[in-house]
């Protein structure tokens, strides 16, 4: 992730025409290192929290594209959480808090848990190193589950997350797919797939001469939730039907 800014400097040294960006580190580092030449996000967390655009609406610079973050992301996480374990009460967040994502994430599931009548504890991950303790923190704290966030660094951990999470009988919902493909127990996200294919849109725009302050930044309509439950037999957790039909996919 620390390569990020040289590697913008290097496109824009190219002089190219358009930057695809995926994610908030990589948008930081494209916006540092030009005004001029359009970028478009992938994906990302909140762009106006972040001060990448002036709003949604009307960007306003050279930045514009998606973000993965709508309004009921991280209340929907916390409710299907709520359904799958009623007596939940406390709920930990895997973070890791040097990323961009951290904060718009952090705030938005906060409004969610007061909403519900949950209790946060973030639990902060650095690096591979802090993950043993981290989970410790979570089994000693007495979270009933635990909520990964969407952040570069953590996505590059998922097989170890997924196994400690299973090692110490945590459900666990997920930021992503992958997750749950690698052995986790379930995600709601937006269909990242679906976003890339939607920003080749805005690229073939800009390339015709729309300026990216006069193009929107566009929320995710495509959600998916699955469910593993492999996962849910190893960890003694039964999902119920009603939670289970509402499923996109189930891994069994």
């Amino acid at each position: 992730m620390d390569r990020l800014p040289d590697l913008a400097g290097e496109l824009v040294r190219l002089q190219v025409d358009v930057i695809v960006v995926g994610g908030s580190t990589a948008t930081r580092a494209a916006k540092n290192a030009t005004k001029l030449i359009p970028v478009v996000m992938a994906h990302g967390s909140d762009p106006v929290e972040l001060g990448f655009v002036a709003s949604l609406a009307r960007p306003g610079g050279n930045i514009t594209g998606l973000t993965h973050l709508a309004p009921e992301l991280g209340g929907k996480r916390l409710e299907l959480l709520k359904e799958v374990i009623p007596q939940l009460s406390l709920v930990a967040v895997l973070t890791d808090p040097g990323t961009q994502g951290h904060g718009p994430q952090i705030k938005e599931l906060e409004v969610a848990a007061r909403g519900l009548g949950v209790q946060l504890r973030p639990i902060e991950v650095r690096g591979p190193n802090e993950l043993e303790s981290a989970f410790s923190a979570m089994t000693t704290g007495r979270a009933s589950a635990f909520i990964g966030l969407q952040q570069p660094t953590l996505d590059r951990l998922r097989a170890k997350i997924v196994d400690l999470a299973a090692k110490n009988r945590l459900p666990a919902m997920y930021p992503n797919s992958e997750y749950v493909e690698t052995g986790g127990l379930m995600s709601y996200a937006a269909d990242i797939v679906a976003m890339f294919r939607r920003t080749a849109t805005y690229v073939d725009k800009i390339l015709k001469g729309t300026k990216p302050a006069d193009l929107p930044v566009e929320q995710p309509t495509k959600f998916e939730f699955i469910i593993n439950l492999k996962a849910a037999k190893q960890i003694g957790l039964t999902i119920p039907p009603n939670v289970l039909v509402r499923a996109d996919k189930v891994i069994k």
